[in-house]
C-alpha cells in the first residue's frame, strides 16, 4: 500500500494526500513509516503561520494570499486548525467556506484539522501533515490556527514566517501588547483597516516595535493595513513575506528553525516512546496505590517518582 500511496503523494494525488493525511491523524504505524519514506522529498516549502483573535478576518486573509500566491503560479496547501465539534469530534469547519473559490483548483489543497483537546501534540500532527504536503510539491504551506494561544503557540513554531492578525476593535492596545503577539509575530496585518481605529493600532504598534531593541541580525517585525474582503493590502503583505524570508535566508535563520524543528521532532518522538513503554500496567498499579492513600499518609511525588525510575 504505501508504495502506491507515495507516489501518489509525489503524483500531488488529492486522494493519495487525504489519505496519508488520515494515517498522520489516526497516529497509525503505517503514518510513521510514511513519513520516513517520505522525508527526504521534503524541505522546500515555505511555511507561513496566520494566527490572531477570533473575528479578525484570519480566512478571509488565507484566502486573499492563495489567490496572490496561485497568481504568481505558487502551489498552496492550507492547514486549518479548528475548533473540535462537541458532537462529531472532527472540525468546525467555521468560515473555510470563504475558500471554496479555489477547491477546484488542484494546486490547492485545504485540510482542516481538529483541536479536539490537544495542545502540544496537535503541532506535531499539523507539523507532520505539513511534510505530506511539501512532499506533494506544494511551494507555500499555510498554518492558519484557532487564535492566540499554546496550541497557536506550538503550532507556530512549524512555521517560517508568522502573520498576526489583528483588527482595530482588537481590544485595549496595552492588554494587546502584553499578550505575548510581539514575541511570535514577524508581520502584523491589521485586518478591516477601513474601520475608525485602524490607523491608531498602527501607530500604536509601530511605536511600540520602535522602542524594542533589535540586533542587526534580528528582524523588526513590519505592520501592514489589510482590508480582506476587498483584497487590499495583500500584495503589500507577500512583498513584506517574501522580505521577510530573504532576511531568514541572508542571516542563517532559516537554517536555524528547520534544525530546530528538527531537533524537536526527534525530542518529541522519543519521549512518546519512552513514556509508553514506561507506564506499564505494574507502575500505574503503583501510582493508583498512592492516589488510594489519605495526601498526608502518600509517599512524596518526589520519592514515588525516583521508586518508579528504578528497574
Amino acid at each position: 500500500m504505501l508504495p502506491e500511496l507515495i507516489q501518489g503523494i509525489r503524483g500531488q494525488s488529492r486522494l493519495s494526500i487525504s489519505q496519508a493525511i488520515s494515517l498522520i491523524e489516526n497516529s497509525s504505524e503505517e503514518g510513521a513509516k510514511l513519513l520516513s519514506e517520505i522525508f527526504n522529498d521534503t524541505g522546500n516549502a515555505y511555511r507561513i503561520g496566520i494566527t490572531g483573535p477570533p473575528g479578525a478576518g484570519k480566512s478571509s486573509l488565507t484566502h486573499e494570499l492563495i489567490s496572490a500566491f496561485r497568481e504568481k503560479d505558487k502551489k498552496v496547501a492550507v492547514i486549518a486548525v479548528d475548533p473540535t465539534s462537541p458532537f462529531s469530534g472532527g472540525a468546525v469547519l467555521g468560515d473555510r467556506i470563504r475558500m471554496t473559490s479555489h477547491f477546484s483548483d488542484p494546486h490547492v489543497f485545504v485540510r482542516s484539522m481538529a483541536t479536539r483537546g490537544s495542545q502540544g501534540g496537535l503541532a506535531l500532527k499539523t507539523q507532520e501533515v505539513g511534510e505530506i504536503f511539501d512532499a506533494a510539491g506544494y511551494d507555500i504551506i499555510i498554518f492558519e490556527t484557532v487564535g492566540v494561544g499554546q496550541i497557536e503557540l506550538d503550532v507556530i513554531q512549524a512555521t517560517d514566517s508568522v502573520v498576526v492578525v489583528l483588527v482595530p476593535e482588537s481590544g485595549d492596545d496595552v492588554q494587546m501588547l502584553k499578550a505575548g503577539l510581539m514575541e511570535i509575530g514577524n508581520i502584523f496585518a491589521i485586518n478591516k483597516a477601513d474601520r475608525p481605529g485602524a490607523n491608531k493600532l498602527a501607530i500604536t504598534l509601530k511605536n511600540f516595535l520602535s522602542t524594542l531593541s533589535f540586533e542587526e541580525n534580528k528582524w523588526l517585525p513590519e505592520v501592514v493595513p489589510t482590508v480582506a474582503t476587498e483584497g487590499s493590502g495583500t500584495n503589500e503583505l507577500i512583498e513584506i513575506i517574501e522580505k521577510h524570508k530573504s532576511f531568514n535566508l541572508k542571516h542563517g535563520i532559516q537554517k536555524a528553525k528547520i534544525d530546530d524543528r528538527y531537533k524537536k521532532r526527534v525530542i518529541r518522538i522519543i519521549t512518546d516512546d519512552l513514556m509508553d513503554n514506561f507506564w506499564t500496567d505494574n507502575n500505574g498499579f503503583k501510582l493508583e496505590c498512592e492516589l488510594e492513600k489519605k495526601y498526608n499518609q502518600r509517599k512524596s511525588p518526589y520519592d514515588l517518582a525516583k521508586q518508579l525510575l528504578v528497574k
